[in-house]
């Protein structure tokens, strides 16, 4: 059902690419926008995660220079039946992470370096887990597509916006509702894109974190991890997303300061909500059902024996952290 609803948002913001198009120049703009929406669609499968990693300036790390973080991802997609993936580090204070790719056989984690440096190992590991969920769910392409779908969005928007305070009457022609109608588009287009994105990723993100504990055997440590991130993400501005909120979606706590449209507009669900939930299946209740469920995976670390807590991780010394 997931899949059904999914397919229907990302035809509904298709629609509404083509619908500015018609709208800044009539049914020829709308047939070109179609066309382009189609091709983009075809450049985002191959080439979006690429372009994305690219934009946030990320490097590729591996066993020689991040040993024990590739060592981590490498072991929680063992336990999550999933190939190694691509893993890349990203110069931002903020502590965050995203994944990336067409498919599992294709795809990349990438952590920031606040996330790095703010989170302790089992929590990074929470975190690394939740975005392998991802992977296994197939999320990575649909979430990228409707980044790049979003994005064309603001950009055909702010292209009606400067149509509509210069061009004068020459936009009556393709356009019925004149300037006016231009710059109605660049408001509320934009604001439609992100109702879209919200919509597509928030019932993920619940998913994400559920099948992530499972992975990890810990839904404690993405839990925390979360309260961190929630913290995190208030405190320290991520530049890179505010220049570019279409990607907002992909991280796993949004990424975006603005905090007077966060219920309303955010791409991500309540954190509150989401570390309840995970708290639940520590004892084996479902928030939303109220009864009992299965428990998560084993109780072992991807990195060591079991029993290791999130307690006793935070006396690690910081030479052993999985980025030196």
């Amino acid at each position: 059902m997931n899949y059904v609803r999914t397919g229907l948002l990302l035809a509904g913001l298709t629609a509404l690419f083509g619908a500015v198009g018609m709208m800044i120049g009539g049914q020829q703009g709308m047939i070109i926008a179609l066309l382009f929406a189609g091709a983009m669609n075809v450049f985002a499968y191959w080439n979006s995660d690429a372009m994305l990693l690219r934009m946030r300036n990320a490097r590729q790390v591996d066993d020689q220079s991040a040993p024990e973080l590739v060592s981590m991802v490498r072991d929680l997609a063992r336990n999550a039946g999933l190939p190694m993936p691509k893993v890349y580090v990203i110069e931002n204070p903020q502590p965050n992470a995203f994944a990336t790719g067409r498919n599992p056989e294709n795809a990349a984690v990438a952590a920031t370096t606040g996330l790095l440096q703010h989170l302790d190992r089992n929590e990074i590991a929470g975190v690394m887990a939740h975005e392998l969920a991802h992977v296994k769910n197939r999320d990575t392409l649909t979430m990228t597509i409707t980044a790049t779908i979003a994005g064309a969005i603001s950009a055909l928007a702010n292209f009606a916006m400067f149509a509509g305070m210069f061009g004068g009457n020459r936009s009556e022609n393709n356009n019925p509702l004149g300037g006016i109608g231009m710059i109605l588009i660049a408001i509320l287009a934009p604001m439609g894109a992100m109702i879209v994105q919200m919509a597509i990723s928030r019932t993920r993100e619940y998913d994400a974190d559920r099948i992530g504990a499972e992975i990890c055997g810990h839904p404690l440590w993405l839990a925390s991890a979360l309260a961190k991130l929630d913290k995190g993400v208030h405190t320290i501005p991520n530049m890179q997303a505010e220049r570019n909120p279409a990607t907002a979606h992909m991280y796993i706590a949004n990424p975006l300061s603005g905090k007077g449209v966060d219920n309303l507009f955010s791409t991500h669900p309540n954190m509150a909500n989401r570390i309840a939930r995970l708290q639940a299946m520590v004892n084996g209740v479902n928030p939303r059902q109220q009864s009992p469920v299965a428990q998560p995976g084993p109780k072992k670390g991807p990195w060591g024996p079991a029993g290791t807590s999130v307690r006793s991780s935070r006396t690690t010394r910081r030479k052993d952290r999985p980025w030196n």
